[in-house]
């Protein structure tokens, strides 16, 4: 099979689909220091809710980006932690991250130029 992501039936779209989805982005990118719990990847990505953030979890498990540890205590104690599979995405969506940081205000610059603009090329509305 030829993987072409240009391509409509190529299969490598749905897992650039959910790779380059952002709570994914910011999950791996949280735990590129090491394993965390559920609760402290709640808190650091900011914003996400709690429904999102499993469902991402269990999306990473099952593609094989992440690994889920239950450890049998009082409390039950589940963390998560990135495979090998996982670390190697790592260095792009790093990239991306500093790119976004590095650029907002240039991309918010840009939006409002347009935004602002007078629309050219468009035929005015003609009234009847």
């Amino acid at each position: 099979m030829i993987r072409d992501v240009y391509l409509k039936m190529c299969p490598c779209r749905d897992l650039l689909d959910m790779v380059a989805s952002k709570w994914t982005a910011l999950a791996i990118g949280a735990l590129e220091d090491g394993p965390m719990r559920f609760g402290e990847l709640k808190r650091r990505l900011e914003g996400v809710s709690q429904k999102m953030l499993t469902q991402t979890l269990r999306t990473l498990e099952r593609d094989g980006l992440v690994t889920r540890t239950v450890y049998p205590s009082v409390p039950l104690r589940v963390e998560y932690e990135l495979t090998e599979l996982g670390r190697s995405v790592t260095g792009p969506l790093a990239a991306l991250r500093v790119w976004a940081q590095t650029n907002y205000e240039s991309v918010a610059e840009a939006r409002e130029t347009f935004d602002n603009a007078e629309p050219v090329g468009l035929e005015p509305a003609i009234s009847r």
